[in-house]
């Protein structure tokens, strides 16, 4: 059996092969290039990129391509072969330091919300070198950030680089008043749970609302769903087990730090959770993880469905964001310390955080907004649409006392004196985990348990190092010159928790009496995508990413303006799968079952006259009024999409919402109950109890 040590990150050009590829300076150029951003020298690049060829030919590939994430939610890549043409028609492999830092896609087909036209056509993507390149098949994968010919980012990737580094210039700044000197960088590192279903594949392919939709708009309940709570961590199966196995293997090669492999709470549905790393390398980790999910999944005669609510009447899945700040020196500043200078740091930026998140709730909000993601959000299976903090009560309790200038006790019961230099004792680990907080702090980390499945962990980690940042710089500037620092911090901890404590609730976030405690807090309850996207150009917002240089006011609005085309495009999908099954699929089977019922009643009363036939009638009249008010409802829904033409932007998104989302309900509820009465050996796609139960 192989030993996963031996070949973990195989195929990733990673630190251990540079070093041990590229001469000592060309390394130490790299290296600085890396972790202080400076920039790299041309003739640097030529042999890193010389290198990095030969490297990847030998592992077998034949063609090169910059990985870049546009804001499509998926990755994008363009293959280019080594090759160049040399005398009497052969080629030789080359690789310039000029294509390894620059390439230029065509710009014009990716959403752009307006920025480009279709006939701008440019555009650029540029090297990430702090995240890894890579081997795929046969194809060196070189991760890039993208933009276009103007100027304007395209992408996922270069917002995240540019919150990085902004949380990291405050986060410093404010360490430099705590004595911290020595530390130069502050990073975001990131762990990504990803949860998922498996289905067989020849079940996906007989329904044309997974392929188009990724979820099912019809289905009736199961006899059986997860009510049993026998599948949360139950015994793998053994097909799924060896796709796990697969899976972990394919990932381990790509240096991906795959740890933990379960069986979620819903039937057929399961869980795989990183190690944590660096944001930027967490979010290509998980796209690639995403890809290869359902890659893997085909070999196995599987489909891996990654919608956040592919299943109706059992739970969804979503996406854990596990967020925290280490310095280049290896502190967790999310961590308690041993010492009252320790402590009076992780206070600072533990409300840091929770001030951040009260003002910022509606980017919080934007950041796990999608049209399948409505779907799931409080459905008592993922949190509410509004936004809290969980701290546990110890620290909740700490907090307290400081911001009422009284003394604080932990769990050994014993005070300490504040608004002096000293601050309350914290033990580590203070805090149970809370499944139904939005926003939940578990010792050293924060969780976002908000984000659907198929979500880019991008979003909302340049919203957190953004919002974060904007406080931090506020904290420095109001601590830079204090006379008495520790009493200083002291006052500032319990001042802005006692301003921002309404965000922090640690009970049942599912329950409807914290819905109505929520409004009665004033916190906002953005129940719809389409609700959330229109806070995302509110004035407050459109400042602080111009502040920080994040985004422009033209890339804003672009973002805008995609987001809300998305959601659209997205339902109106969904509105013509679901009108397609229903006139070439539910309809024909219904009216060919009921006029089977009927042909199977005529005769039945030729042989017996005397008999009332009482179920059959019964069966057939049940079946017609179904049949008739499902037509009905299709041709309404036909009609809405046909007058959503009259919308566009916001108001479009809003129109499929209110009025085609509903119909789109109205539609499901007699063609589910025809599901139910029809003879099943007619229907003409897999139940959920088939797809659901029987792999």
């Amino acid at each position: 059996m192989e030993n996963v040590a031996d070949y973990f990150g195989c195929m990733v050009f990673n630190d251990v092969t540079m070093r041990e590829r590229l001469p000592k300076d060309v390394y130490k150029a790299l290296r600085r290039t890396i972790e202080e951003g400076k920039e790299l020298d041309l003739n640097v690049a030529n042999v890193v990129a010389n290198a990095m060829k030969n490297w990847a030919v030998e592992k077998g590939a034949t063609h090169y391509t910059h990985w870049f994430q546009p804001m499509t939610g998926i990755t994008a890549e363009k293959h280019d072969a080594f090759i160049v043409p040399s005398e009497g028609g052969k080629v030789i492999l080359d690789f310039s330091g000029k294509e390894l830092i620059k390439g230029e896609p065509d710009a014009s087909s990716f959403p752009s919300g307006g920025i480009r036209a279709t006939f701008e056509a440019r555009g650029y993507t540029a090297w990430d070198p702090t995240s890894y390149a890579f081997i795929k098949g046969e194809t060196l994968c070189i991760p890039t950030a993208f933009c276009s010919y103007s100027g304007e980012i395209l992408d996922k990737k270069t917002p995240l680089l540019r919150s990085m580094d902004v949380i990291s210039k405050e986060a410093v700044k404010i360490l430099r008043l705590f004595g911290r000197d020595d530390v130069k960088r502050v990073t975001t590192t990131v762990g990504a749970e990803q949860e998922y279903f498996l289905i067989d594949k020849k079940d996906y392919e007989k329904r044309k609302d997974l392929i188009y939709a990724g979820r099912t708009l019809l289905g009736a309940r199961s006899p059986k769903g997860q009510e049993m709570e026998d599948h949360y961590f139950g015994a793998l199966r053994n097909r799924v087990a060896d796709y796990m196995h697969d899976l972990d293997k394919a990932l381990w090669k790509l240096g991906i730090y795959s740890k933990t492999s379960h069986n979620e709470a819903a039937p057929s549905q399961h869980e795989l959770a990183p190690v944590f790393t660096t944001a930027n390398i967490s979010v290509d980790h998980n796209q690639l993880t995403m890809e290869l999910m359902k890659k893997i999944a085909e070999s196995h005669g599987f489909a891996c469905l990654l919608h956040e609510k592919p299943f109706k009447g059992v739970n969804g899945s979503g996406k854990h964001n596990n967020w925290s700040l280490n310095t280049d020196k290896g502190q967790n500043l999310f961590e308690p310390g041993d010492n009252p200078k320790d402590n009076a740091q992780f206070l600072l930026f533990l409300v840091a955080v929770i001030k951040a998140i009260d003002e910022y709730q509606d980017l919080m909000r934007i950041s796990s907004a999608s049209a399948g993601n409505d779907h799931r959000l409080g459905s008592n299976e993922a949190p509410p649409a509004v936004i809290s903090v969980f701290l546990g009560d110890e620290l909740t309790e700490i907090l307290e006392a400081i911001s009422e200038g009284k003394k604080a006790y932990g769990k050994s019961k014993e005070s300490m004196e504040l608004g002096t230099h000293v601050l309350p004792a914290i033990p580590k680990d203070t805090t149970d985990r809370n499944r139904t907080s939005p926003f939940a702090f578990t010792g050293n980390k924060f969780e976002f348990r908000m984000l659907g499945s198929s979500f880019s962990v991008s979003e909302p980690n340049i919203m957190l190092n953004t919002i974060v940042a904007k406080v931090l710089k506020g904290f420095y500037d109001k601590l830079v010159d204090a006379k008495d620092f520790s009493k200083a911090v002291t006052a500032l901890v319990g001042e802005t928790y006692k301003n921002h404590k309404r965000i922090v609730f640690n009970g049942n976030s599912y329950s409807n009496e914290w819905a109505e405690e929520a409004e009665r807090r004033g916190l906002l309850n953005l129940r719809s995508c389409p609700d959330a996207l229109d806070t995302f150009i509110a004035p407050k917002n459109i400042a602080l990413f111009k502040e920080f240089g994040i985004f422009n006011s033209v890339e804003i609005h672009s973002r805008y303006e995609i987001l809300n085309e998305e959601y659209a495009k997205t339902v109106h999908i969904e509105a013509l799968t679901l009108i397609d099954m229903i006139n070439r699929q539910v309809l024909p089977a219904s009216e060919g079952y009921a006029t089977k019922l009927a042909d199977g009643i005529c005769s039945k009363k030729a042989a017996c006259p005397h008999l009332r036939f009482d179920a059959e009638i019964g069966q057939l009249e049940k079946i017609s009024v179904l049949t008739d008010e499902l037509y009905e409802a299709v041709n309404e829904l036909q009609l809405a999409t046909e007058e959503a033409e009259a919308y566009e932007g916001s108001a479009l998104a809003h129109y499929y919402r209110e009025k085609v989302l509903p119909l789109m309900e109205k539609v499901r509820k007699p063609a589910d109950e025809l599901e139910l009465v029809v003879d099943q050996s007619v229907w003409p796609y897999p139940t959920y109890g088939e797809m659901l139960f029987y792999i």
